[in-house]
């Protein structure tokens, strides 16, 4: 079954709610490692190439292709897209330069706000009672897509051209990225031609499990080897959680309206609400941690907006299980 082949961390929204636990342990330890041991700290700011590489791995070896089939021919599908890859960032980029002042946590954010979740939004999808059929099937569409518009997006928010950005990070991505990425898709096929179907489930959801702690492993190190540039600008750091909020409360009454003029069922108005409400601040925290590694608030940003982005996808998941109740009952 499909429900069987997908990950552990995106099987229940209480999975995600916990996913966020060591995440904020890991800012206020990296937090306290930067700024009371500096040297300790720095020590600790060594260890996230090896953060990294375990998460990009990680990443892989939980993806699956297996939902795509049912994409063909998917108005919800193609909405959801348009919401991600269109809407969505159009709004972003406009909120984001009206909020926040120039520099790199605005970088950051934005960042942060253009690329769709491939993973979290799938359990709250399901608690929620919307279509985890469809919303499988979006998982490696919303990968591959965000690979290719990063350098694009980069170049065109920080200023350089892209063929300076790709000349700039392939060699780094090549390294850092495209080697475990390779790695961990290779070990994915090898397990599931190696081992019977629910075994192989059981190893993906167990390498599932550690992705939440290998986030947390790389925004440890980030903040303890950054935390006194990182937290020189507390008002900085308000507006920018303001921010974030802002931004998650008008993209889901924009995917409201959306899924209304669309028409789409109710679950697959509920995958639409969840797709569009969750971003991918893992693969993006790692990307930009690889390409801008000498500029730690942008990191900081991605970070920031993963602190509101847990309480607000479970807020949301209440809100529509208890529409969804409500309308049952009508």
């Amino acid at each position: 079954m499909l429900t069987e082949l997908v990950p552990a961390q995106v099987r229940s929204a209480g999975g995600g709610v916990r996913a966020a636990a060591p995440m904020i342990g890991a800012v206020a330890l990296g937090s306290c490692a930067g700024t009371l041991a500096p040297s300790f700290g720095a020590a600790l700011g060594g260890a996230s190439d090896a953060a990294i590489l375990l998460l990009v791995g990680l990443l892989f070896f939980e993806l699956s292709f297996d939902g795509l089939p049912a994409a063909r021919g998917s108005r919800a599908i193609l909405v959801a897209l348009g919401m991600n890859f269109l809407v969505v960032p159009l709004f972003a980029a406009g909120l984001v330069t009206a909020l926040l002042p120039q520099g790199d946590a605005r970088l950051g954010v934005l960042i942060y706000c253009l690329f769709p979740c491939t993973d979290w939004f799938l359990g709250f999808t399901r608690v929620a009672g919307g279509d985890t059929r469809l919303g499988a099937a979006l998982i490696p569409i919303n990968m591959i897509a965000q690979l290719a518009l990063f350098p694009v997006y980069l170049a065109l928010f920080a200023g350089v051209k892209v063929g300076a950005v790709l000349a700039e990070a392939a060699p780094t991505l090549m390294t850092w990225f495209v080697l475990p990425a390779g790695f961990g898709a290779l070990a994915r096929l090898l397990v599931g031609a190696a081992l019977p179907e629910r075994a192989a489930a059981r190893l993906s959801e167990s390498a599932g499990r550690l992705i939440p702690w290998a986030i947390s492993g790389v925004i440890l190190s980030l903040f303890a080897g950054n935390a006194s540039e990182i937290f020189a600008r507390p008002a900085m750091f308000g507006a920018v959680l303001g921010t974030v909020f802002v931004f998650f409360v008008v993209v889901y009454w924009l995917g409201e309206a959306a899924a209304r003029l669309a028409r789409l069922s109710p679950a697959e108005h509920v995958l639409l609400t969840m797709t569009t409400s969750a971003r991918n601040a893992p693969l993006m925290l790692t990307l930009t941690s690889l390409v801008l590694p000498a500029r730690p608030l942008v990191s900081a940003g991605l970070v920031l907006g993963m602190l509101v982005e847990f309480p607000h996808l479970t807020a949301v998941c209440q809100l529509v299980s208890a529409r969804r109740r409500a309308a049952r009952r009508r």
